[in-house]
């Protein structure tokens, strides 16, 4: 949620953690991008107001950069021309201030229920991330718990350099209790159990900066 008044980004962030929401508030456009490039969302609630606009072209990033996310604007414009440039943009509902927090839960849950697949397809290889399963090229492939889960980020984030930082906040509920080494334990597993046997890349690690989820190319 992203959400320039402090005071309503507080309110807003209680009434969706009170409905058992895991959520996310930031006052501003760089905390946004940032959290975005390490975590994978569902859905994002974007405020615009008449002190704080952020550049329309936001959502189309959003909606280019991260998969089979969703995106709702809460604004405090009423005209049709700021709705129609945001749906045009790429935002998937839009909702005029003061909102009504019952509307706004049922908007939320029905996008949620009937937005985008959070399956990703890439060429012969699928990963549903709901059913834990991963198949390439009609096979299924047996990897679960954090290899599966530290393979779907980064499959999520294709062609970006994702750091251990950024994968342990992502994924580990407390990345602080645990050593950087687990990401090298799951990445590891996912070539031990998934390109090893396909005879595969799916992974490439960057020195220093991290590790790319690649094409899943032929190694020979």
């Amino acid at each position: 949620m992203i959400e320039p008044n402090a005071s309503t980004g507080k309110l807003l962030f209680n009434l969706l953690t009170e409905h058992n929401y895991q959520c996310d508030f930031v006052e501003n456009m760089n905390d946004a991008k940032y959290y975005l490039d390490i975590r994978n969302y569902d859905l994002v609630l974007l405020s615009w107001s008449n002190e704080n606009k952020p550049d329309i072209a936001f959502i189309s990033d959003i909606k280019r950069d991260t998969h089979n996310i969703s995106v709702i604007v809460l604004s405090e414009y009423t005209d049709r021309f700021n709705e129609i440039d945001a749906l045009r943009a790429g935002a998937d509902d839009f909702i005029r201030k003061p909102l009504d927090t019952e509307i706004l839960l049922v908007r939320i849950e029905a996008k949620l229920r009937f937005g985008a697949s959070n399956i990703i397809e890439i060429d012969e290889l699928i990963i549903n991330p709901e059913e834990e399963k991963i198949i390439y090229q009609g096979r299924e492939i047996e990897l679960k718990g954090k290899p599966f889960e530290v393979l779907t980020h980064l499959a999520m984030h294709k062609d970006q350099i994702v750091s251990k930082e950024q994968l342990l906040d992502a994924i580990w509920e407390e990345p602080e209790l645990v050593t950087p080494n687990v990401i090298e334990v799951a990445i590891n597993q996912i070539r031990q159990k998934m390109d090893k046997p396909l005879d595969i890349t799916t992974i490439e690690t960057v020195r220093r900066r991290g590790y790319r989820f690649c094409f899943p190319k032929k190694i020979n």
